[in-house]
């Protein structure tokens, strides 16, 4: 009898980490293909201009590209309210499917648009159009991803765990960023511009598909379960946040601000800043990002565990502190035109990425109760996206452009970095809850 029992049990365990590593790979693959699509329309960004913007000067089609960019992060807030009232309501399995359907398929009619020339001023609208489905879809990815992982991982590994979530989009802007540098070393401009930019969005298909079907096939969490099944699932999950979760709200926005910022001034605008501004070739340029990348990828999974063993706060402190204190400096050994120094430079940054968001993701989990998780999350995230994220790049363009000074977008991380730092020091430390 014991021994069936034993087995039994050793049955069980097998079953729940096979589970949990089919949750794992589905929550990586989503976030992933969200930011090799923005990595791709952030690196082929001035291919984009000439092919799809009206001609003329260049530099304002590439402001107008970014500008589309920028617009479509005005649909993170809708889409947060849709996503995390459904996620919260219909459950994670299902927002986490109908989002990843949208959002391939919005990115693989990107890769099919007619240039300008073939159909117009309908080109930039289309373009806009999508870019805004895809923002609208996007919205439940992260905070969709983050919960589900969190509900299933053990609150021990909880850090670990929820840190593939940012790390699947440093390997999606790793890739994104690879391949750019491939399609310009073995491709000539002109065949770039003429279909060679249109790949990365049309395997959004096959990706998509994948990931679909692994969401699909996987079931919601325990703890969303038994709200279910005991009748506890909040008819307005999101006016319950906004009324008892206020203070945990605020605090999620807060740390999300570095993260956004960081994440688009140092890995989307880079290339482009480094080849324009500070003049590098395009292929450095994307040697130089893909390799700070890199770092984040390689170390995410290790400040992720080091959250879990001395707690989220110190680790998200020490990569605020590292943004504040030395963002201006490595901008200003990449302005010297060292590809190896830059390349350094871009890695020390990397790894402050790699510090805040390893304790980051299941810092916000673990503010929320259930049945208001998902929602409140994404409410907190898309919002901060949307007014520091989504800008940043045009921001940056625009804080050269009126200063005059290359390393000015410097202070804008910094200061997103001593909000973010003020709001981790005010926070409680809640590694190693039990959700509830």
């Amino acid at each position: 009898m014991a021994s069936s029992e034993t087995a039994a049990a050793v049955q069980r365990d097998s079953e729940e980490h096979a589970t949990l590593r089919r949750v794992a790979v589905s929550s990586f693959l989503g976030n992933f293909i969200e930011w090799f699509d923005y990595a791709s329309y952030s690196y082929f960004a001035t291919v984009i201009a000439l092919v799809l913007m009206p001609p003329g000067d260049p530099t304002v089609a590439l402001l107008e590209t970014f500008g589309v960019f920028a617009l479509s992060f005005l649909m993170r807030p809708v889409g947060a309210f849709f996503w995390g009232h459904m996620g919260d309501k219909k459950g994670r399995k299902w927002a986490l499917s109908t989002s990843i359907f949208l959002m391939t398929g919005a990115t693989f009619c990107i890769g099919l648009l007619p240039g300008y020339l073939a159909i117009g001023l309908a080109a930039p609208i289309l373009l806009l159009l999508l870019r805004m489905i895809q923002g609208f879809s996007a919205s439940g990815e992260y905070a969709g991803a983050a919960t589900f992982l969190a509900e299933y991982a053990p609150s021990d590994k909880r850090g670990v765990y929820c840190s593939l979530v940012p790390a699947s989009t440093a390997v999606g802007l790793l890739v994104g960023s690879t391949f750019a540098t491939v399609m310009y070393t073995i491709l000539p401009d002109a065949a770039v511009n003429e279909w060679g930019w249109r790949i990365p969005f049309l395997l959004a298909a096959p990706l998509g598909l994948g990931g679909l079907y692994m969401r699909r096939n996987m079931a919601d969490s325990a703890e969303f379960h038994k709200l279910k099944a005991t009748g506890k699932l909040e008819k307005s999950p999101l006016r319950k946040s906004l009324s008892t979760s206020s203070r945990a709200l605020l605090f999620c926005t807060g740390f999300v601000v570095v993260k956004a910022v960081s994440s688009w001034v140092l890995q989307s605008f880079m290339p482009g800043y480094l080849s324009t501004h500070l003049h590098y070739s395009k292929t450095d340029a994307y040697l130089i990002t893909t390799l700070g990348l890199l770092s984040v990828a390689v170390c995410m999974p290790i400040t992720g565990y080091l959250s879990d063993l001395w707690g989220r706060r110190p680790m998200m402190l020490l990569g605020c502190g590292g943004f504040i204190l030395l963002t201006w400096p490595a901008m200003l050994v990449m302005s010297q035109g060292s590809v190896g120094t830059s390349i350094a430079a871009m890695s020390m940054l990397g790894v402050f990425v790699a510090m805040f968001n390893g304790g980051c993701g299941a810092a916000m989990v673990e503010l929320f109760p259930t049945a208001i998780r998902y929602g409140s999350i994404a409410i907190a995230y898309n919002l901060t996206v949307a007014v520091f994220g989504g800008v940043t790049p045009l921001a940056s363009a625009s804080l050269i452009s009126l200063t005059g000074d290359p390393l000015s977008p410097a202070w804008y991380v910094m200061f997103a970095a001593l909000i973010s730092f003020i709001a981790v020091w005010l926070a409680k430390e809640t590694a190693g809850k039990v959700l509830d």
